[in-house]
């Protein structure tokens, strides 16, 4: 290296190297592995956030919807419902699966940052952590071991942190949670009534002590799942549109790049103009490579 060039060893930065040169160094990487956080605590949370959907799903599909005497009633609630749960849990595992925007470990070479062709007096930042060179608004996950563009947080229930690549994931999964747990609490306000109505009798396939309980932990669940999601939407949103994210807000960094506020944070974010692939979790699934992938690894490589 150069007597010219400077290295620091860092934990936060602001960088001359940009992010379409940090994720050049990952681009090769990303197509060869599926990105999986083996932590035990995570993985125990989102384990308990599949169980609660389906423990939701099963409640109102057969303690609520299917003893019902209205035939419609049940069927347009039913598929309501379960289409935001599959496209709910669908954004929690695109979230969970996705490279968030890890920077390549390791890169922090003689030969690599020969090839940055860096001006005398320029400064790179390396993080003593993970000895790669750090991009602008890249931190360093404890958890993930790796530092992470546009890190937002580490969310433990999606098992990942919240980054450049998945974000948007996130913003469905909190979205879509947020509305089968209002669903959910409507469903159960109006089972309460129709089952008072008629005493218990007849509104259930369930004994009324079964159904009652069901049904308050149900309610329980959603109070405090639409409170969460609802809450981390509304931050999230705020975030993108401002172009900040939270870590950046909490430590008060004042921003070196040029901000994308309002509509133009929103397209980076979910790319394009707004249309329905706005709000499809299954956009940009490339399910072809991912098998080929995992059949010729003979199953999936899991990233720590």
């Amino acid at each position: 290296m150069s007597s010219g060039h400077r290295l620091r060893d860092v934990e936060q930065q602001h960088p001359l190297l940009d992010r379409e040169e940090a994720a050049a160094g990952s681009a090769v990487g990303e197509a060869e592995r599926v990105w999986f956080i083996q932590d035990g605590c995570g993985m125990v949370c989102a384990f308990i956030t599949w169980f609660l959907v389906l423990y939701a799903d099963f409640v109102v599909t057969f303690v609520m919807l299917l003893p019902s005497k209205s035939f419609w009633y049940a069927v347009v609630n039913g598929v309501v419902f379960n289409c935001l749960a599959v496209l709910a849990l669908s954004s929690h595992l695109r979230t969970m699966l996705t490279d968030p925007g890890a920077v390549p470990k390791g890169n922090a070479t003689k030969k690599y940052m020969e090839s940055l062709k860096l001006k005398p007096g320029e400064v790179i930042y390396k993080c003593p952590k993970c000895c790669s060179i750090k991009p602008e608004r890249a931190h360093h996950c404890s958890i993930c071991k790796r530092c992470i563009r546009k890190m937002d947080h580490h969310c433990p229930w999606v098992n990942n942190c919240v980054g450049e690549n998945n974000q948007r994931f996130f913003v469905l999964f909190t979205m879509y949670i947020a509305m089968i747990s209002t669903h959910a609490l409507t469903l159960s306000g109006y089972q309460f009534v129709t089952c008072v109505k008629v005493q218990w009798s007849e509104c259930s396939d369930f004994s009324p002590p079964v159904t009652v309980m069901l049904m308050i932990f149900l309610c329980l669940e959603g109070l405090l799942f639409l409170s969460f999601t609802a809450i981390m939407f509304g931050t999230q949103v705020h975030s993108i549109c401002n172009d900040e994210t939270e870590i950046e807000r909490l430590k008060n960094e004042k921003p070196t790049w040029e901000r994308q506020v309002r509509w133009e944070g929103m397209r980076s974010v979910f790319g394009g103009q707004p249309s329905l692939l706005w709000i499809n979790p299954f956009a940009g699934l490339r399910l072809r490579r991912l098998l080929t992938t995992s059949s010729r690894k003979a199953g999936a490589e899991f990233s720590v």
